[in-house]
């Protein structure tokens, strides 16, 4: 998301939007929810559902600040903030992850202990 705005790039926009908005289509529905990277986002879609206000709220809003000075420091391209805040957004986003994981284990998904 970074490129477009360093290189001031309406082509790289589009691109980029375009994936976005193929992504989730160009996909099959998981054939189970073994795997964390689905656990964490059909934990996320339950959570969308309910936006409780909670930590991972806190950490999402965090992630996205991130993501804004990033993107303020990719368009003044400044090579050295942009990647800090890049690092702290993927490191939030991570943490977010990892707590959607957890909620659709709490609500209804797959339990740690009952997987194989």
């Amino acid at each position: 998301m970074l490129v477009p705005v360093w290189r001031r790039s309406q082509r790289d926009a589009a691109l980029v939007g375009l994936w976005m908005a193929v992504n989730p289509v160009v996909f099959s529905k998981p054939a189970h929810d073994r795997a964390w990277s689905t656990r964490a986002a059909l934990g996320e879609e339950q959570w969308l559902a309910k936006r409780p206000m909670d930590t991972a709220m806190a950490v999402n809003v965090a992630a996205t600040a991130a993501l804004l000075v990033a993107m303020v420091a990719a368009h003044q391209r400044r090579a050295v903030p942009a990647a800090a805040a890049t690092a702290l957004e993927m490191g939030l986003l991570m943490a977010y992850w990892e707590l959607m994981a957890r909620y659709y284990e709490r609500n209804g998904g797959v339990s740690r202990t009952s997987r194989s």
